[in-house]
């Protein structure tokens, strides 16, 4: 017992593994995924307290409080509402027994220690984290960009005006249009499956 007290209180047991898929139905994480839309894991990190799983729509964090208790803390990251930013990779040097992985997603800053045998693995999460926050940065410009179009373009008929048109009816046609225009454009630039991402960089 004291040997484990150690290790956790050294940090030694907060040195993550890679999970390979054929053990992903062995984790807690795999309890928590949504398999009525398709959710797939595409790489899993464990600690002897925390278990970080990276799926196609989100980042699920099982947190451990320390190695002993078993009492655990699910959070769910989102990419849809989620942002990920900031992404780093730091190596090992000569005596490090692992390396970390460092990334912002939402306003939450995440950073995971990981046995530097599995620098290969973690080199890919990295590329795939990397494209997603790329991807997300230039879809929150695109949809913000065509929001200013359309306030832009209504600002515009407005001060055209037009005396055949009741301007009760004119509003409840182009509220009707806007709102419809706006889901359209949601559904192009606010993503919610980053699968082909995973897909591209992920070797597993």
């Amino acid at each position: 017992m004291f040997k484990k007290f150690a290790s956790d209180a050294l940090g030694l047991s907060d040195i993550g593994v890679v999970v390979p898929k054929e053990d992903f139905d062995k984790t807690d994480s795999d309890d928590f995924i949504f398999n009525e839309i398709d959710e797939q894991i595409y790489f899993l990190i464990k600690t002897k307290a925390d278990e970080y799983c990276f799926t196609n729509y989100a980042l699920i964090h099982v947190d451990g409080a320390n190695a002993i208790s078993k009492k655990r803390l699910l959070r769910r990251y989102d990419y849809e509402h989620a942002t990920i930013e900031s992404v780093l990779l730091e190596t090992a040097g000569t005596i490090d027994l692992d390396v970390e992985i460092k990334f912002t997603i939402g306003d939450i800053p995440m950073s995971i220690d990981i046995h530097k045998k599995f620098l290969n693995e973690i080199k890919d999460l990295y590329k795939a984290l990397h494209a997603i926050s790329l991807e997300q940065k230039s879809n929150t410009y695109k949809f913000d960009s065509a929001k200013q179009s359309l306030s832009l373009a209504a600002s515009a008929l407005g001060r055209v005006g037009n005396n055949e048109v009741a301007p009760a009816s004119s509003f409840e046609d182009i509220t009707k249009f806007s709102h419809e225009w706006l889901l359209q454009q949601k559904k192009q630039y606010v993503k919610k499956d980053y699968g082909d991402v995973f897909e591209r960089y992920i070797h597993n």
